[in-house]
């Protein structure tokens, strides 16, 4: 098992920046393919962005790609999301996920653990 902690969020001005993190518990932190997703009031939780287990492959949706940045460091068990040119659209409740199945997925279904979320506000 594995136990996710996210930190970073807080309130930002439209065009500004914000760096997310996800601490992980356990020794096998390497084995997971991680995620970030969002939540906004009255919509469904989004996938934003996917890393492989080495590093290697990241994914983002068009919503996002070219803003925002997941990286991971596999010997801090930490998985970061950068957040850059921040619009409005982008205030939600970011989540970190993680998977030992064989690929990054975008349906939240196919994570087994997740955070607790932090708030992201993006003032317009």
């Amino acid at each position: 098992q594995v136990q996710l902690v996210e930190s970073g969020g807080g309130l930002v001005q439209a065009g500004g920046s914000l760096r997310l993190s996800c601490a992980a518990s356990g020794r096998t932190f390497e084995s997971y393919r991680m995620a970030w997703f969002r939540q906004a009031p009255g919509k469904e939780r989004e996938f934003v962005a996917g890393i492989s287990r080495s590093n290697s492959d990241t994914y983002y949706p068009a919503s996002v790609k070219g803003r925002f940045t997941i990286s991971r460091d596999n010997a801090k068990n930490t998985v970061y999301l950068q957040l850059n040119s921040l619009k409005a659209e982008d205030t939600a409740v970011y989540y970190c996920a993680a998977t030992q199945r064989g690929l990054v997925f975008l349906n939240p279904q196919m994570y087994d653990y997740w955070g607790q979320g932090t708030q992201v506000t993006v003032s317009s």
